[in-house]
C-alpha cells in the first residue's frame, strides 16, 4: 500500500502517526479509505464537493497532483504520498 506522510497539524486524527498507509488506485480513492480508517480526515483535506481544498497540497512522489489529475491520478503500492498544507505568513 502507498505511504502517506501525515503533516503536524492532521496528527490528531491518525492517533499522532507521522505514516501512514492507504489502499486506493487513485488519490481520490486513498482520501476516502484514509477517512474510514481516520474519520473527519478528508473534511479536512477535501470540500464538500470531494475536491481537495486550496490550501491542500498533495504530492505523489513528489509531483503536485494539481499538475496531474488531482483526485483522479493513480496511485500504485510503491508510491508515496504527501499532505502539504499551505503557510501563510506576512
Amino acid at each position: 500500500m502507498p505511504s502517506v506522510l501525515i503533516p503536524t497539524p492532521l496528527r490528531k486524527l491518525t492517533n499522532e502517526l507521522d505514516t501512514v498507509e492507504a489502499a486506493g488506485a487513485t488519490i481520490g480513492e486513498l482520501i476516502d479509505n484514509l477517512d474510514t480508517a481516520f474519520p473527519g480526515l478528508k473534511n479536512r483535506i477535501c470540500d464538500e464537493n470531494g475536491t481537495i481544498r486550496r490550501f491542500v497540497n498533495i504530492f505523489v512522489n513528489g509531483e503536485d497532483v494539481r499538475f496531474l489529475a488531482e483526485n483522479a491520478t493513480p496511485v500504485k503500492d510503491s508510491d508515496e504520498i504527501s499532505i502539504v498544507p499551505a503557510i501563510a505568513g506576512g
